[in-house]
C-alpha cells in the first residue's frame, strides 16, 4: 500500500521528534554531553535496528527483546541496551577516527553502528547466528561498510584480531576477563557493565605506560552476556 505523501511526512515528523526526545529527555540528561556523542545518536536511525515486532518502542527508556518471545529473549539476555546506556558507554569510550574497536555482543548490530560512525574499523562477536544475520542486515541496510560482524563465543573464542583502541561488552559480566584486557593496544579503552544483581558498575578500563587504570563512574543494570564465567555458587 502507497501512503500519501502528506501521510508520509506526518510519520517522518513524528519519528523525528521522538528521536529528540530520546536524546534530550533520556540520554542528556544522563550526562551524556559530548555533542559529538549526540550528533551520532540523531544520525544513527535506532529504529532501524529493532526488530519489526517493537518498532513502537524504538525510542523508549528500555531494553528491547531482539525475538518474540520475550521470556526465552530475556532469559538468553538477548536485549537492546536502553539509548541511555549505549550513549553513556560510547561517550565514556572516546572513540576517535582512526581507531579499531572489538565488540562483544552485536545483537542487532546498534552498538555496533555507533561505533562504525566514528572509528575506523568494528569487529562485533555474536554468539547466536540468527542475531548474527540479523545485525548483518541492518548494517548492511544502513550503509555500514567498516564493520565486520562475525558468528564467535566470545569468552571461549580465541580472538587474533588485536590489538584494538577500544573495547565494548554489550552486556554485562561478572568481571572482565583477562583476554580483553590482554588485546587492547597502548592507550586503549575497554567498556563493560560489571557486578551482579542488585549492584552493577560502568567499568571503563585505560592502558597505560604503567600499566591499566580502572574507573567505575556510573551504576546501571543490564542483561548479561551469554558464555561468561559466573562467580562459584553464584547463580543470575
Amino acid at each position: 500500500m502507497n501512503l500519501p505523501l502528506n501521510t508520509l511526512a506526518d510519520v517522518s515528523d513524528a519519528t523525528e521528534h521522538a528521536r529528540y526526545n530520546m536524546i534530550e529527555q533520556q540520554i542528556r540528561p544522563w550526562n551524556v554531553l559530548d555533542q559529538s556523542v549526540l550528533q551520532v545518536l540523531a544520525e544513527v536511525k535506532r529504529e532501524d535496528f529493532v526488530p519489526a515486532a517493537h518498532h513502537a518502542v524504538a525510542f523508549t527508556d528500555t531494553e528491547i527483546p531482539l525475538q518474540d518471545n520475550i521470556p526465552q529473549a530475556n532469559a538468553l539476555g538477548q536485549l537492546m541496551l536502553a539509548p541511555r546506556v549505549s550513549a553513556r558507554m560510547l561517550q565514556d569510550l572516546a572513540i576517535q577516527p582512526g581507531d579499531r574497536v572489538l565488540e562483544v555482543g552485536t545483537g542487532s548490530g546498534y552498538m555496533a553502528a555507533l561505533l562504525a560512525r566514528r572509528a575506523k574499523q568494528v569487529l562485533s562477536l555474536e554468539i547466536d547466528p540468527e542475531l548474527v544475520e540479523f545485525a548483518r542486515e541492518n548494517l548492511h541496510s544502513a550503509g555500514f561498510h567498516n564493520v565486520e560482524v562475525r558468528h564467535s563465543d566470545a569468552a571461549k573464542d580465541a580472538i587474533t584480531d588485536g590489538p584494538f583502541d577500544a573495547i565494548v561488552l554489550s552486556g554485562s559480566v561478572a568481571e572482565v576477563p583477562q583476554k580483553f584486557l590482554e588485546l587492547l593496544a597502548p592507550g586503549g579503552r575497554l567498556s563493560a557493565i560489571v557486578g551482579q544483581q542488585p549492584m552493577m558498575r560502568a567499568t571503563l578500563i585505560e592502558r597505560g605506560a604503567q600499566g591499566f587504570a580502572t574507573s567505575q563512574p556510573w551504576d546501571v543494570v543490564v542483561a548479561r552476556l551469554q558464555g561468561f564465567a559466573e562467580p562459584s555458587g553464584f547463580q543470575f
